[in-house]
């Protein structure tokens, strides 16, 4: 097979790994109204979903690295995708119990096996070609992502919501206890079948013979040769920031709508397919993306400009009410759609043979996904769950900083070079 070949060969299946982190990664806006019912938790308390899922990235990302120095990417995601086979069976037993610390166990597994997989297919999506295009590239990856996370939960809240009114009108009777249970016995069958794909999908990449892509040489920045320092690469160390941010971003915007749509009075029944508009929102701006990117726009200036959208689609979400106010939200999804894409492939210039090192600390800054979505659930009981999404301002502005900074560093070198 030509070289060409391979590289179509090995991106359609990162499409596919991509899709997968999708379906995963989305089921999570279903599970947190859910749980909330099942184990009967507060706003705060179901928020920890996402503390669970996205603390596993900061606690795993560095060790992923090493993992994957002596595995290398193919076996690196194959073991990954194994841990995230063990994190959903771990559902059975939490559904049996009815055990919210089991169910945030199960989550943080899942969430370990997905570091590694995260840590291994992100750069090597960027480094599978020129390193001004990798934000078209994670782009196409963000597609492949966003679509499945928008199929997954609907699939999902078919089989657990199916009859949910009564169900929750019987959880608060004579048998509430019985009912609470039969509810949770609900995520066992599409647990166990997420789990079989899964160990399917295992025995797949360590037989698809994917190749090890070469890494470019690094930039020393007058560093010793081979030593790796943090900060003779500014654009990771803020990048870091960055992607931080751009977690909390993400993952707020997607994982409170539909606690903002009851909080808005819309029965669950409706607000439950709020967190599918932001996906299909975070879609077409991926597909934007892929279109601009770099032919129109360069990734530095598509990061600003979306950065600038989010602030003030954000500002409208506190200045609207109703239908239109989560339709705000959900557009976050659209000025969300791109930050990642650009990001991480800037934050990754000029580190060479230090790639995984860098990924691995880039990984990291998903903890935001952890951190900042209960910090809102606080900010929520004390301003509503409308106000608190005007935190989100100061960390789009955060985000514009760095676009500009990562222009100043590399877009205007490119262009000069260029002009030349």
């Amino acid at each position: 097979m030509s070289a060409a070949g391979t590289e179509r060969r090995a991106l359609v299946l990162m499409a596919g790994l991509f899709a997968l982190f999708g379906c995963v990664t989305w089921l999570n806006g279903v599970l947190i109204p859910f749980l909330k019912l099942v184990c009967q938790l507060d706003t705060f308390q179901a928020l920890l979903v996402t503390f669970a899922f996205y603390i596993a990235y900061f606690v795993m990302a560095i060790p992923s690295a090493r993992v994957l120095g002596v595995t290398g990417y193919r076996h690196g995601m194959a073991l990954g995708l194994g841990i995230m086979a063990v994190g959903t069976l771990v559902f059975v037993p939490a559904a049996l119990l009815r055990s919210y610390g089991v169910f945030l166990t199960g989550l943080f597994v899942q969430g370990t096996g997905l570091c590694l997989l995260q840590t291994a297919t992100n750069p090597y999506v960027i480094i599978l070609g020129p390193p001004e295009s990798a934000a078209r590239r994670v782009s196409i990856m963000g597609v492949c992502n966003k679509l499945a996370g928008a199929i997954s939960p609907m699939l999902l809240g078919a089989l657990v919501f199916a009859d949910f009114g009564r169900m929750r009108i019987a959880a608060h009777g004579p048998g509430g206890e019985a009912a609470l249970s039969q509810l949770a016995h609900r995520l066992i069958l599409p647990y166990l079948a997420l789990a079989v794909g899964l160990l399917a999908l295992t025995v797949a990449v360590e037989r698809s013979g994917l190749p090890e892509p070469k890494e470019p040489p690094a930039e020393r920045n007058g560093g010793e040769k081979g030593r790796f320092r943090l900060s003779s690469h500014p654009l990771l160390l803020f990048g870091f920031g960055a992607l931080f941010f751009e977690m909390a971003l993400e993952v707020i915007a997607g994982d409170t709508i539909v606690l903002y749509g009851q909080a808005l009075h819309f029965p669950l029944q409706t607000a439950r397919f709020f967190a599918s508009l932001t996906l299909a929102a975070m879609v077409i701006g991926y597909l934007l993306g892929i279109a601009l990117i770099p032919r129109r726009i360069g990734q530095e200036r598509a990061l600003a400009l979306s950065a600038g959208a989010g602030i003030v689609l954000t500002v409208a979400i506190a200045a609207t009410h109703g239908m239109l106010s989560v339709l705000m939200v959900a557009s976050l999804g659209f000025a969300n759609a791109v930050l990642w894409p650009a990001i991480f492939p800037i934050a990754l210039t000029g580190l060479g043979e230090h790639t995984k090192t860098g990924a691995a600390i880039m990984i990291m800054a998903i903890v935001g996904g952890a951190v900042m979505p209960p910090c809102y659930g606080l900010l929520a009981r004390v301003v509503g769950n409308q106000m608190a999404y005007l935190a989100l301002v100061p960390m789009y502005a955060f985000i514009l900083s760095y676009a500009l900074y990562a222009h100043r560093r590399i877009g205007l070198p490119r262009a000069l070079r260029g002009a030349g």
